[in-house]
């Protein structure tokens, strides 16, 4: 299970990807592609939500369909509703994975040609308009930890640690969280930081907490993309 669970997720990851780009491709050949008749931000806002959306019913339901294995709530994490202390734990593990990060970025910055300033590719116009705006936020701030948080540490870490012990299913689980951002350096980032969503993940119980951290993450990094630039003119 060890090795079947992430690769499985993995492969549900990018075969959600392969589906939706043939959607997207067979549009396309009718003259129907989404560019025609919206914006990029909202061609991209739904893609996105049409992969995650596709990913978890993959990773759940052909488990289910081909031999009845079943996704409960608590084994995703979502048995209960955010609590007070999801709330107050999320701005201290928040700066946990900032501290913690921060010494280990800079120990593999000193690795030779290890990609320490390549920018990370969020799919959305850094000067885009004010719509753009607002569905970036929807996607990366809101959409995005959700999404990872029930398909990472909600389904992979919520099934592996009943098999092996806590410590390999959140390696195992943040090793493929890196691996699926497809970038070295921001592979190592979210390594890490998937390493103290388990943690929570355990404490709690819920992905809640996750949730909140993955949020506050994202929010600061939608900040310093969109609009740290427009306020600096």
């Amino acid at each position: 299970m060890l090795v079947i669970l992430p690769v499985w997720v993995f492969v549900a990851f990018i075969a959600s990807q392969l589906i939706v780009v043939g959607i997207l491709y067979v549009l396309q050949a009718f003259h129907a592609s989404p560019e025609r008749y919206v914006s990029d931000a909202v061609a991209q806002t739904v893609i996105a939500a049409a992969v995650y959306a596709i990913a978890i019913a993959l990773v759940m339901g052909v488990p289910y369909l081909w031999r009845r294995y079943k996704t409960t709530l608590d084994d995703l994490g979502l048995s209960r509703l955010p609590s007070w202390g999801d709330i107050g734990l999320s701005p201290l593990a928040f700066v946990a994975y900032a501290l913690l990060v921060s010494v280990i970025m800079a120990v593999v910055d000193q690795i030779p040609g290890f990609p320490a300033d390549q920018a990370q590719d969020v799919g959305f116009s850094v000067f885009g308009s004010r719509l753009d705006n607002i569905l970036a936020f929807i996607t990366l701030v809101v959409l995005a930890p959700v999404a990872e948080e029930t398909l990472f540490r909600g389904y992979l870490y919520g099934k592996l640690k009943k098999y092996v012990p806590v410590v390999v299913a959140a390696l195992a689980t943040s090793l493929l969280f890196g691996l699926v951002h497809g970038q070295l350096n921001v592979g190592v980032d979210v390594f890490v930081l998937s390493l103290i969503l388990c943690g929570l993940r355990s404490i709690t119980g819920s992905i809640w907490a996750g949730v909140l951290v993955h949020m506050i993450k994202n929010a600061i990094a939608y900040y310093l993309l969109f609009i740290s630039p427009i306020l600096g003119g």
